[in-house]
């Protein structure tokens, strides 16, 4: 299982990658901290020619240069990526943009934990329903 996180705050990435480790989520973590660069892991293009294709996006709306509604939509408009679920998890809980996420077909909108205690439930959460009790479409043969 692979799970692209993108996200621009170190820190950010830092609390989920942990979070997963202690809640011992079966999944690789990939990190990019820019809509660019997401875009390239998604297309498998500039540095990202080898990465694999995700089975799960971890995006971040607020993200410098192209921003995460933009790579949201990229993302179902491609027909290569449009089955890949998309969980917005972000630090708006902004009424229009949650709106938008789900209009742009978001799989889910998170906002996210202040403290490591809430990223931990967090992360169980989406390791119980996203990577346990749900049939991603990277993983039917």
């Amino acid at each position: 299982m692979n799970i692209l996180l993108v996200e621009d705050n170190p820190a950010d990435m830092r609390l989920v990658r942990e979070a997963m480790t202690e809640c011992e989520a079966p999944a690789a973590l990939h990190w990019v901290a820019d809509g660019g660069a997401a875009l390239d892991f998604l297309h498998r293009t500039g540095a990202h020619r080898e990465a694999p294709v995700p089975d799960l996006v971890l995006l971040d709306l607020n993200l410098p240069g192209i921003g995460g509604k933009e790579v949201l939509a990229e993302i179902k408009r491609d027909p290569e990526l449009s089955s890949i679920p998309v969980i917005v998890l972000t630090s708006s809980a902004a009424r229009q943009d949650v709106l938008d996420a789900y209009r742009a077909h978001g799989n889910a909108y998170m906002v996210k934990p202040a403290d490591f205690e809430d990223y931990l439930a967090l992360v169980d959460h989406i390791q119980s329903y996203w990577l346990g009790a749900v049939l991603l479409p990277s993983r039917t043969t």
